[in-house]
């Protein structure tokens, strides 16, 4: 029989509850998926039954946000609940990138390991060095056939111990090659003509597709949204396979299910961006043990929050100060908690030669980007930059690129201010507003307590700011 896990309760000397009382935690994590292609979250037109069954199994959140929109960087703060700027995961770890986190960071899969979990990950990993995420099991699969995915799990949901299952897919990722021939032909999302075993290939009509506002109305860039959404409907079927399994396992009611993305939408705009299209995540989460359903929380999270969250929710003790992001599992039957109107970013790279450094604060309505390298051209990511979305405007000249000026989105000035409850697009830049000033001026003190507090190296860029200057010979 499943037993309530009670929070601050009393703890074991190891420091965890009993494994009977432990519950089996599923993170599961798509790659390059937005809030504009779910159907819990607005959209009418792409098919996610599964996922939208999930947010009405528990809790949807409106305002959850990865820290930084690219993959790797986003994912080493998903397992450390640090920020990149501070565990050395500056930016991608493979080929010539080469990113790593630092040895001495305690991650999420080696903390539960300690507590008495069987970690477990399947797909996507992108994360280095392994001994610092390092897993028990790692699964085999096809990383674009979620079915598959889900059926490689089945050994880990059925065993006695408590697990944690990792699970994450390359959908709705942009697939090689990201140079298309002819230039104007849509990029796969990893869509196969002969389609995938298990999988129902789930078509959309470019003319069908919404398109969000900071994208332009092409058919190039139609053409894309409907290949993505054709990933995203793949996901969703692994998706429902794993919920099968679960209760096919009789673990339903006592398996935490979390579902996000590591960051936006993979085309210029959103993915590597810190735009909302970029960093603004779905974000579901059924806790079985809750009594109320379809819980919409407008709570701002990050994350950052994720690993003292999932530590929480397996009765693991832990130091609040050991992390950068809190628990919200407190929070989670609440539709607007106080206390949690306020949220950082913190973007350094995509790929090597992508340095932008973004610092962001958001308090409330109003939203400070701080662009640290604003002199410099904006760079692309090399698949947003062959993307045919992309190019279809750049080969015409095009002034625009959705609703903001193609200038604006290649030079973009040192501080960008937004009141997002009047400006949702970010078009309207208020830094220079004297109207605003104490607002600019306020938000930037913040940003730099928030860089001090973290250990940002980048800290010293505020008139050369050396206090937190090592002396050249630490760890």
């Amino acid at each position: 029989m499943y037993r309530l896990v009670l929070l601050g309760f009393v703890f074991c000397t190891s420091g965890i509850v009993s494994a009977a009382d432990q519950p089996n935690i599923v993170l599961f994590v798509s790659d390059d998926h937005g809030m504009d292609a779910l159907g819990c979250y607005g959209n009418p037109i792409i098919k996610t039954p599964h996922l939208d069954q999930l947010a009405k199994e528990g809790v949807r959140f409106t305002q959850a946000y990865c820290t930084s929109a690219s993959c790797a960087a986003s994912r080493s703060v998903i397992l450390t609940g640090k920020f990149g700027h501070a565990t050395g995961s500056y930016g991608h770890v493979h080929d010539y990138h080469h990113f790593s986190t630092f040895e001495s960071v305690k991650s999420l899969p080696v903390l539960l390991n300690k507590a008495g979990y069987t970690t477990a990950r399947v797909g996507k990993y992108h994360l280095a060095p392994e001994s610092v995420y390092k897993f028990d099991r790692v699964l085999s699969a096809d990383p674009r056939n979620t079915v598959e995915m889900a059926t490689a799990c089945e050994g880990v949901i059925n065993q006695e111990r408590p697990f944690f299952l990792y699970f994450c897919t390359d959908d709705p990722h942009r697939d090689a090659p990201f140079q298309p021939e002819p230039w104007d032909a849509p990029n796969s999302f990893g869509n196969r003509e002969q389609g995938f075993p298990g999988v129902d290939t789930v078509k959309y009509k470019p003319a069908d597709v919404i398109v969000p506002p900071f994208l332009p109305d092409t058919q190039p860039c139609r053409e894309e949204l409907a290949e993505y959404y054709q990933s995203v409907s793949r996901i969703d079927q692994g998706f429902g396979k794993l919920v099968e399994s679960l209760r096919k396992a009789g673990k339903s009611d006592n398996t935490i299910v979390i579902y996000i993305s590591d960051n936006g939408i993979a085309f210029p705009g959103a993915k590597t961006t810190v735009y909302e299209p970029g960093v603004k995540l779905p974000c579901i989460v059924k806790d079985p043990r809750m009594k109320n359903q379809g819980i919409v929380n407008n709570a701002m999270i990050t994350w950052a929050d994720l690993t003292p969250t999932i530590l929480s929710f397996a009765g693991v003790k832990y130091s609040a100060s050991d992390f950068h992001g809190r628990n919200f599992t407190t929070i989670l039957g609440e539709t607007s908690p106080k206390g949690w109107n306020e949220i950082y970013a913190s973007h350094n790279f995509h790929e090597l030669t992508m340095y932008y450094p973004m610092r962001v604060v958001r308090e409330g309505k109003f939203k400070l980007i701080w662009n640290i390298a604003w002199r410099l051209e904006y760079p692309f990511a090399s698949d947003l930059w062959a993307a045919s979305t992309w190019q279809s405007v750049y080969r015409s000249g095009g002034e625009t690129f959705g609703k903001r000026k193609v200038k604006d989105y290649l030079f973009r000035a040192e501080f960008e201010l937004y009141d997002l409850s009047k400006d949702v697009d970010e078009i309207q830049n208020l830094a220079t507003d004297e109207d605003h000033a104490d607002v600019l001026k306020r938000l930037k003190g913040k940003l730099k307590a928030f860089q001090l507090k973290t250990k940002d190296p980048w800290v010293i860029l505020w008139d050369h700011d050396d206090s937190m200057q090592g002396t050249g010979v630490g760890l």
